[in-house]
């Protein structure tokens, strides 16, 4: 019997014993194989603020270059009297609407940087981060006016110019948000999440 035994081996492990349990270590392993490969999330954000500087940036010198070489002077047409150029002060919300509500319009812009700020640790998505960074850097450019131009710190007035025909004069912070709010509502319907994940209703 001890010779039959030499001969055809004795298993060592319960696992060579056939008794169908896997070593903890490869059941690890082939759990790390099947799970998806999630997403880089700091990519992501990356981008979300790359997108959100290069709005700030844009809205900001285009106001100085207003503020200096437009204000107080004609406008200057640019497709006839279908798309002006012409410097004005709004202390509204976009688009003009609001002007007695200044200050509301300055901490409502304000709660949504922090909301941005807060959304993007778990931010995944490449559309919805440029989406948050186009919201991110318009809600920055037009609170800059409103804290640091006049008449006052979170009063100010911030500065449009962009004016065509039969609309509203707006600003390049202002289209920055509108984009960003139209891709969030595509992304929406489409149903991806921010976290990257995509569910169907």
């Amino acid at each position: 019997m001890a010779e039959a035994e030499r001969i055809i081996g004795t298993p060592d492990t319960p696992d060579a014993a056939g008794d169908g349990r896997e070593r903890p270590d490869a059941e690890q392993e082939r759990k790390q194989e099947q799970a998806p490969e999630r997403p880089r999330g700091k990519r992501r954000v990356a981008v979300l603020f790359a997108v959100a500087v290069f709005a700030y940036l844009l809205d900001l010198v285009s106001k100085m270059i207003v503020v200096a070489k437009l204000e107080h002077h004609e406008p200057i047409e640019i497709i006839g009297d279908w798309l002006r150029f012409a410097a004005i002060r709004n202390a509204g919300a976009a688009f003009g609407f609001g002007e007695a509500f200044t200050i509301i319009f300055t901490v409502i812009a304000a709660a949504v940087i922090v909301v941005i700020a807060r959304l993007a640790r778990k931010l995944h998505s490449l559309p919805w981060a440029i989406a948050l960074g186009l919201l991110l850097g318009g809600a920055l450019g037009n609170l800059t006016d409103r804290i640091f131009r006049a008449p006052g710190v979170f009063e100010g007035a911030v500065v449009d110019f962009i004016a065509p025909k039969h609309f509203a004069v707006f600003n390049l912070a202002d289209s920055a948000i509108v984009c960003g709010g139209i891709l969030i509502v595509i992304l929406s319907f489409r149903g991806l999440d921010p976290d990257g994940t995509v569910h169907k209703d």
